[in-house]
């Protein structure tokens, strides 16, 4: 497996590759800058991600176009399939999700395969939000989905 991390507007962001796939992109919590030494290297598909990832963040991409390959159970893979569904600047509720992959009482299970979710971004788990429009129940914390929201609003 390789990793590079680099600096982003809500972080640093480490991206995942094995296989020739993406497998990952993790905001990192605590990170010294020996850590990020560690991660020069990279490879011609990381820096693609890296790439398409600045422009996401720059407004300028709306959609990814990368190999990626998530681990997860069946129920998981359906939930992040259908995360991807979700348009830019837009948001769906758990139970939404749940309607869409067919299981409308799945809304809780939504939710626990969504903060599994292994790319963030890219599937953008941020995009769900609950019912009420509350945004909590976000990995990274409300601050960082609340930014991934208002950037794709405003773009």
């Amino acid at each position: 497996m390789n990793n590079y991390i680099f600096r982003s507007p809500i972080g640093l962001l480490e991206i995942k590759e094995e296989n020739e796939k993406i497998i990952g992109l993790d905001l990192l919590q605590k990170t010294s800058s020996m850590d990020i030494a560690k991660y020069v290297y990279h490879s011609d598909l990381m820096y693609e991600a890296y790439i398409q990832i600045d422009e996401y963040f720059k407004g300028k991409r709306r959609k990814f176009n990368l190999p990626i390959w998530c681990i997860g159970t069946v129920f998981q893979k359906l939930v992040w399939e259908e995360l991807r569904n979700i348009p830019y600047g837009e948001t769906r509720s758990y139970k939404d999700v749940a309607i869409q992959i067919g299981n409308p009482k799945a809304a809780r299970a939504v939710g626990k395969a969504n903060n599994k979710n292994p790319i963030m971004i890219v599937i953008p788990c941020h995009r769900v939000i609950h019912q009420d429009g509350n945004l909590t129940g976000f990995g990274c914390g409300t601050e960082v989905k609340k930014y991934l929201l208002e950037l794709e609003r405003d773009n």
